[in-house]
């Protein structure tokens, strides 16, 4: 089943996302060669795709788990997590509706 992990940055998050991305892309290229990910990026703070110091207000992933603890798990162990990026993140069930 599909699962959206729904992230909230911390305020002026932009420096520790710079510091954590290489890893944290790793893991969705990972998610990605498995055929596992549906799709992921970020919430740019300003109506751009390219924010730049502005920077971003959080991020959705959407991908395929075993179950919820699974999806939960992964996205504890995040590396924005440990680089104090995220203040929350929501892991739902989700199906696709559409295309």
């Amino acid at each position: 089943m599909y699962y959206a992990i729904i992230s909230e940055d911390i305020n002026n998050s932009l420096p520790l996302r710079k510091q954590a991305r290489p890893a944290h892309l790793a893991r969705l290229e990972t998610l990605k060669a498995d055929g596992r990910l549906l799709v992921a990026g970020p919430h740019p703070a300003i109506d751009s795709a390219d924010p730049g110091d502005a920077g971003f207000t959080g991020s959705l992933v959407i991908a395929e788990f075993d179950s919820l603890e699974d999806a939960q798990a992964w996205a504890d162990a995040d590396p924005y997590i440990e680089a104090g990026v995220y203040q929350q993140v929501t892991v739902k069930p989700y199906v696709v509706a559409l295309p």
